[in-house]
């Protein structure tokens, strides 16, 4: 038995050394990496099953009297069996591709083992094809709950090993040797196929890890471009500044050439192909024109696909994105290849993630443009009040957390789009939904959380069907944003905001409530009526919503504050039911793009 060890080890090492050079195909990663369609299933089932028919001719030939040949095994005698690394490669295979890989994988190893013959033939293939079943089921089943992990892996395997032994003593028209080979082999197949499996996991969970590294280092990336590209974009879409960003994402990304449009035609292209995609009233490619009019992201991986009218072209791949402002596609991000293997995964999300990001800029660019034509200064007033520091705290943990916890990162990120987004949308209108200014509060306090994260907690009260009722924007979140700055100001922990909304006689009851420091008393008096002396703040946003509210319901609207030093603030806002907004609104703005 202890002769057989070093053989079965180094039987081990040729399975793992394969799956190492496997591990390096980009190919591969993907494989394991990404939720399998059918076909990238039988990809898998055929890799997989390569492993356990490679396992089955490297094994070790076991004789009666105990001899071993250590030979490439095409075939073998009668009273023979087989020590290898087969049961290996199904259970993983299994694990990775659910219950039909692991069948797949399971038939294609139990068959080959089959057709070598031996004693225990029968016994190996069934075992064969229970263990990638088993495998498959439990490792889907696992992978529903949490993460799959080494252990796991381990335990499944050890097991199938265990029942393919047990196998060979049920099956077996001759009890004494099959009871001998039981003997010699059980304890070295069980222990050395549980140690290649905990080192097979270990490749998988490297790839996993370099999958998380190369997220982060994608966001990252996007923060750095975005960080640079925003002095431009915030001029809108002209040539000059379209060519500055092409340059900087030129540098920052795999792509070899960038381009960049508005809907009439190409107002940068910088890198490879620039002598024939020039800047021009119309566009080169029929890619752009489809993107343009479907307003959706288009991949190209041929020059054919590409429809560039210019024979020469070198470009051979291309993604195309759309820029939108609200609803509205205004424009398209290109990124060329010459390669259509650099077309990767990662470069696509990428450039999906700033194409996203630029419509924001965009957005901004075009409210910015609009706020200038805005008669209503008190909104405007209120909007600068959206420091910039609270934009640079915001950013700062998410860099940390880029690193730390990529996923929670990019729901940072979107979480602080969103409350930008209702920023620059709600100067557009006197009223908004009341559920729009409560997603303002949810991206405000999602990203404050991650901040403090057992500061405070907001807990919301509101009656079916008041979701749809106008309100001004900016009513509530200056409200919960005065709470967490000022009424949880030098507190640890246990803060509560408490939301409730009402539906009274002829009014919408909305009170928003901290169990934070209180206000004084000198200063309560003068809360809402004139600017208070404070260290921490003015008051001048209470100040705006009073005096927004008795403009648009022409006084019928209250706003009532109480406060007890160290036991906390309520706010109460009455509002008519029957209020009606003097700009339309449009809720195209806040359709996301």
């Amino acid at each position: 038995m202890l002769s057989l060890v070093p053989l079965m080890i180094e039987r081990v090492g040729i399975i793992l050394i394969t799956v190492f050079l496997f591990s390096q195909l980009k190919a591969f990663r993907r494989l394991i990496l990404h939720n399998q369609s059918m076909k990238e299933k039988l990809l898998l089932l055929l890799i997989f099953g390569f492993f356990g028919v490679l396992s089955n001719y490297t094994g070790v030939e076991i004789h009666g009297d105990s001899r071993m040949a250590n030979t490439w095994l095409l075939d073998i005698e009668a009273d023979s069996a087989i020590a290898n690394t087969r049961i290996l490669g199904v259970t993983i295979g299994g694990l990775l591709g659910g219950p039909f890989v692991g069948l797949g994988v399971g038939l294609i190893a139990g068959l080959h083992r089959l057709f070598l013959g031996g004693f225990t033939a029968e016994a190996c293939a069934i075992s064969t094809v229970l263990a990638g079943l088993a495998a498959g089921y439990f490792g889907r089943r696992r992978k529903q709950k949490k993460q799959l992990t080494a252990g796991y892996a381990i335990l499944i395997g050890v097991s199938m090993e265990i029942i393919q032994m047990a196998l060979i003593l049920l099956l077996a028209s001759d009890m004494e040797p099959a009871w001998q080979l039981v003997q010699i082999i059980g304890l070295p197949m069980i222990v050395i196929n549980g140690i290649g499996m905990l080192l097979f996991m270990l490749i998988i969970q490297i790839i996993l890890r370099e999958q998380e590294r190369t997220r982060a280092l994608q966001t990252n990336a996007a923060f750095a471009i975005a960080d640079r590209t925003l002095p431009y974009f915030r001029k809108g879409l002209n040539t000059d500044s379209c060519n500055k960003v092409a340059e900087i994402m030129l540098e920052w990304t795999e792509a070899d050439a960038i381009a960049i449009t508005d809907k009439h035609g190409v107002l940068t292209h910088v890198g490879v192909g620039s002598d024939h995609h020039l800047p021009i009233h119309g566009f080169a490619t029929e890619l752009t024109k489809r993107s343009l009019r479907e307003g959706r992201v288009l991949t190209a991986k041929s020059q054919e696909e590409i429809l560039c009218s210019h024979p020469n072209c070198p470009l051979r791949a291309a993604v195309v994105l759309p820029l939108r402002v609200g609803e509205e596609t205004v424009g398209t991000l290109k990124l060329y290849f010459m390669n259509p293997n650099d077309l990767t995964r990662v470069e696509q999300e990428l450039a999906e993630g700033l194409a996203n990001l630029f419509s924001t800029q965009l957005e901004l660019a075009e409210a910015e443009q609009q706020s200038k034509l805005l008669k209503d200064a008190e909104i405007k007033a209120l909007q600068a009040q959206v420091h910039p520091h609270f934009l640079f705290n915001s950013i700062n943990t998410i860099s940390i957390l880029c690193r730390t916890d990529p996923n929670q990162a990019r729901r940072l990120l979107q979480e602080l789009s969103r409350f930008f987004r209702s920023n620059l949308q709600g100067a557009r209108h006197i009223l908004i939904p009341l559920e729009k200014e409560i997603e303002h509060i949810r991206a405000y306090i999602t990203l404050e959380q991650a901040r403090f994260p057992e500061k405070f907690m907001l807990q919301l009260e509101m009656e079916p069907g008041l979701e749809q009722i106008l309100v001004p924007p900016f009513l509530l979140q200056p409200l919960v944003e005065n709470s967490v700055k000022h009424g949880f100001r030098d507190t640890e922990a246990n803060g509560i905001i408490l939301i409730s909304i009402k539906r009274k006689e002829g009014y919408v009851s909305i009170t928003v409530k901290d169990n934070g420091r209180g206000i004084e008393q000198d200063k309560l008096n003068q809360a809402g009526q004139q600017t208070v002396d404070s260290v921490t703040g003015t008051g001048t946003a209470l100040i705006n919503i009073r005096e927004r509210l008795e403009g648009i319901y022409n006084h019928e609207a209250t706003m009532l504050i109480t406060s007890k030093q160290e036991a906390g603030t309520s706010i109460r806002i009455q509002l008519p039911n029957n209020q009606k907004g003097e700009i339309p609104y449009d809720d195209s703005l806040y359709r996301r793009g």
